[in-house]
């Protein structure tokens, strides 16, 4: 799945939750800037995944829900 799909999923997310992308930085501990390279499909580190799985209201376990499946299948 091209990257730019996995940064989809957070922006649409994040709008069902009727969250701008200031609040969901705030909730994660990010800056605004972090969420728009992972909204374009930009890649991150993992704990900026973590952060903002959990900002949404998933667990860790739902990662697959935000991000998909990684390259290794680990993350």
């Amino acid at each position: 799945m091209p990257l730019s799909k996995v940064g989809n999923r957070v922006q649409k997310l994040r709008e069902a939750q009727l969250l701008s992308k200031a609040e969901l930085a705030r909730r994660a501990g990010v800056s605004s800037l972090t969420i728009d390279r992972v909204e374009a499909g930009k890649d991150c580190r993992l704990d900026t995944k973590r952060k903002i799985i959990l900002a949404l209201g998933f667990s860790l376990a739902e990662r697959g829900r935000v991000f998909g499946r990684g390259r290794t299948g680990r993350d």
